[in-house]
């Protein structure tokens, strides 16, 4: 099998040669060639140079070889393309003027993406032409509950109490707000798999700070309905929320067709309480990579044996650190290549 074959095989639950592999935010700081590119540069005229963007994103797969190349991109454009003042500083991503209203919702708008995010979508287009068939593209966009906790935070936190606060206090707000941040991550996320993205991943990493019953309420609707909107598009649709083990069985009636699974859970739990259905993806913390290439064969190798041989796809259970050694995340890549799993 070529590797968009063998990826997309997982995500769908059928049988393949070997486990695909690939880490998130594997375009990044750790790699030298990255830091040589980003010293040009600033932060968001690299993710608005298509060339540069799909230049970064090839990076891993001419140094490593995965299976899946995503493309280099920021959830934080779409909030930009929405009418948000946004600036990106070494503390990250900062909203100047913080969701607080009805009518501050209402200003907000639901652009067309091709019209708002156009040198994305160009970068998703040129990446997929260059890849051939040596790994499949992924796109991403970010989830509502996590959007909206960079819109009513201004940025970062914690301890997500305003948009807890708001959650629960102005809830008719908070709907509003998740509810337009669906429609346009659906309408992006249909844009970016008609821009040759064969499968998007749906980042909705702070929604595993919601308990059961306000996950289910302000974050499993709006999720499903940007699922049915990849799906739609024709190509698959990963869901990732960081902190998932309490929320499996409220997961599983996302319509994902792959969950990527952090670390705080085993992916034989996962996989039972997930359901047949579901193919996963995961999870090894990132933090072995920090090790040695010995000790992340071994956790690589014991999270494909956790999941089996069909329906899985090795991945870290968040982003690839900066600190990573090269030689780390070769060993990663490197160990489905050389295992054989029963």
């Amino acid at each position: 099998m070529n590797a968009p074959e063998r990826f997309l095989a997982a995500c769908a639950r059928a049988p393949v040669d070997r486990t695909p592999v690939w880490m998130m935010r594997q375009a990044g700081r750790y790699l030298p060639e990255y830091r040589t590119v980003r010293s040009r540069v600033d932060f968001l005229t690299l993710c608005k140079s298509p060339d540069l963007a799909s230049e970064v994103s090839l990076q891993p797969i001419e140094r490593f070889g995965m299976d899946a190349c995503v493309i280099f991109s920021d959830i934080m454009l779409a909030v930009e393309a929405m009418g948000a003042s946004v600036s990106f500083g070494d503390s990250g991503p900062q909203i100047d003027a913080p969701i607080r209203s009805m009518a501050d919702v209402e200003r907000l708008r639901v652009p067309d993406p091709e019209a708002a995010l156009p040198y994305a979508l160009e970068a998703l287009r040129r990446t997929r032409e260059e890849l051939h068939d040596r790994a499949a593209l992924v796109g991403f966009v970010g989830g509502p509950f996590t959007l909206a906790s960079y819109f009513v935070e201004g940025g970062g936190s914690r301890t997500f109490a305003a948009i807890k606060t708001m959650l629960y206090a102005q809830s008719a707000v908070a709907h509003a707000l998740l509810a337009k941040l669906a429609d346009f991550a659906a309408r992006y996320a249909a844009a970016q798999a008609h821009a040759g993205a064969q499968a998007v991943q749906l980042f909705d990493t702070w929604a595993g700070e919601l308990s059961p019953a306000a996950y289910e309420e302000f974050a499993l609707p709006y999720q499903a309905a940007i699922v049915r909107s990849i799906r739609s598009a024709g190509v698959p649709a990963i869901l990732f929320v960081n902190g998932c083990a309490g929320k499996l069985d409220l997961i599983a009636k996302c319509g994902a067709d792959v969950v990527s699974v952090d670390w705080r859970v085993d992916l034989r739990e996962a996989r039972a309480r997930l359901g047949a259905g579901v193919a996963v993806q995961g999870n090894v913390d990132p933090c072995v990579l920090l090790t040695t290439p010995d000790a992340v064969t071994t956790a690589a190798r014991a999270a494909m044996e956790s999941a089996g041989p069909t329906g899985h796809i090795l991945n870290l259970g968040h982003g690839v650190l900066p600190p990573t050694p090269i030689e780390c995340a070769r060993a990663f890549v490197d160990a489905p290549k050389t295992a054989v799993v029963r």
